[in-house]
């Protein structure tokens, strides 16, 4: 369902914009290839409007976009503008082979954005609406406008410029909390006063777009939907800028498990929460915190003795959703050395990846080498090797072939390194203050850049001296983060192929130039 039904007044339009605003996140790079995976399993889940990126932004952008529109064929594909008209002819031609095309456009409507980003009158901003809009339906009859800053904008002003929106042709009009400014009864007040005094707000979507900077993204979205609002703009993960966004699968399963006193529904298939999760946690190399609501690692897990025994008598006891409705699967299925693909494959499918025949099997070849180095293989291994088949791509320009590595009480440190960059192999030795120090200015001496590490963080994977590492590296150049993560059972191979893995997403970065005021 792509077009909103108003005889449906308990339906609900998931609109989900990680693409776009959760590639915002400091060090979300994602690759077109990995774009257009999730693109399509969001559009296999029944998320309603995809917002594929920001046309304008970069070549990569418009490409992503346009590729993504050709593929899709559900969900409307949407493409984000300021309100320039370079800005949305140019998200108008991303989208031309799109069979459901949104324009959104957006300029920020607060007193302090008006006047010292824009700098911009109120009455400018008025008719730059106008004048966006008008032009967006030039293009298209779904249009999208945004309040950038809405919930810090003055009432009477936000009125004025939905009503000049909704005069222009906008269906649907946005109400960002692009800070993370409100709270929930605020969040309702705005929705409920644009309802009662903005004349044709009855025939157009209202939607509402929440960030989490004070950790009340899913509550703020869902009084605004309690109050009027039948759009969600949201994230998988809650992926985004700063603190991120309402995330989706919170969103969604609030309303399925508390139907009872949040009577709606949306479109989505809640099986395919799991996979989406591990998805986009994979390709952004961002790790789902481990007691992150529904998709976190304890998210079912139950310690406490009470909760232990309350679960073998009633799982109801302390389980208010169950593993299967976001597509977490029981299996007794027991992994190691001797089994086949067929098995590898079954699992995986259990942990909500699909793969096809030529990703398995490049799958098997790495699984059964961590099965020569490991008796049992746990969940978590094989979540962590497909994180890392993801991130050490065939096509990089830079892989690690082979790492040596001298330690110990004696220094000094030393690694030798192989490095195949673009297909050559370079070798070089380095020695530093510890074997993962001279890991990485072996790197750099064969690559040499001026990034920074920001963050160096090492997590077991599962028990044992056996356990695989997930290494995790932030790097910065320029203003730009970027964030590479690796598995492995030795620790300072994986800080390699990490640091290796970041040093591949910062050369995708080199190619980006995001204009400014991509907020919204």
């Amino acid at each position: 369902m792509t077009e909103y039904d108003k005889s449906a007044q308990d339906r609900v339009l998931i609109f989900d914009t990680t693409l776009r605003d959760g590639e915002q996140s400091p060090g979300a790079t994602m690759s077109l290839s990995e774009k257009i995976e999730i693109a399509l399993l969001l559009d296999e889940m029944g998320v309603d409007i995809i917002e594929a990126g920001f046309p304008i932004a970069s070549e990569g952008d418009f490409h992503a976009v346009s590729e993504i529109a050709k593929l899709v064929k559900t969900a409307a594909v949407c493409g984000l503008s300021r309100s320039s008209n370079a800005d949305i002819d140019r998200a108008a031609a991303a989208l031309k082979d799109a069979v459901n095309p949104r324009i959104h456009t957006f300029i920020a409507t607060s007193p302090v954005h008006m006047q010292y980003k824009l700098q911009m009158s109120p009455e400018e901003v008025i008719e730059a609406v106008q004048s966006s809009v008008t032009r967006a339906r030039s293009h298209t009859d779904n249009v999208q406008w945004s309040a950038e800053d809405a919930t810090r904008t003055e009432p009477d002003f936000l009125c004025r410029a939905v009503e000049t929106a909704i005069k222009a042709g906008a269906r649907t009009i946005n109400i960002p909390d692009t800070v993370g400014y409100t709270a929930p009864g605020e969040s309702a007040k705005i929705i409920s006063m644009l309802k009662e005094r903005v004349p044709g707000i009855d025939e157009v979507v209202i939607s509402t777009h929440c960030h989490n900077d004070l950790g009340m993204a899913v509550a703020n979205a869902i009084a605004a939907v309690e109050a009027g609002a039948r759009q969600v703009e949201c994230t998988i993960n809650g992926l985004g800028e700063r603190a991120g966004n309402a995330a989706l699968e919170e969103v969604v399963m609030a309303m399925r498990v508390r139907n009872d006193i949040l009577p709606y529904r949306t479109g989505i298939d809640t099986t395919r929460i799991i996979q989406a999760s591990r998805l986009v946690s994979t390709a952004t190399g961002f790790p789902v915190q481990f007691n992150k609501a529904v998709v976190g690692k304890n998210a079912f897990a139950h310690e406490a003795g009470i909760h232990q025994d309350g679960m073998l008598k009633n799982a109801g006891t302390y389980e208010i959703m169950r593993p299967e409705d976001i597509g977490l699967v029981e299996t007794s299925l027991v992994m190691g050395k001797h089994s086949g693909r067929a098995a590898l494959r079954a699992k995986l499918s259990d942990l909500g990846y699909e793969l096809g025949d030529n990703a398995l099997k490049a799958v098997f070849v790495k699984f059964k080498e961590l099965a020569d180095r490991k008796k049992e293989i746990y969940d978590d291994d094989l979540i962590a090797l497909m994180s890392d088949n993801a991130t050490n791509a065939a096509h990089d320009h830079l892989q690690v072939k082979s790492l040596r590595v001298v330690c110990g009480t004696d220094g000094p440190q030393s690694a030798e390194l192989v490095l195949t960059i673009d297909g050559s192999d370079h070798n070089t030795t380095a020695t530093g203050d510890g074997p993962v120090d001279a890991t990485f200015n072996a790197v750099k001496a064969l690559v040499p850049h001026s990034a920074r590490l920001q963050l160096y963080q090492v997590q077991a994977v599962t028990e044992g001296t056996d356990a695989q590492a997930t290494v995790s590296v932030r790097m910065e150049e320029g203003g730009k983060l970027v964030t590479g993560q690796s598995s492995d059972t030795d620790t300072v191979v994986a800080s390699a192929k990490a640091y290796v893995n970041a040093l591949n997403k910062l050369m995708v970065r080199r190619e980006k130039t995001a204009p400014e005021a991509l907020a919204h």
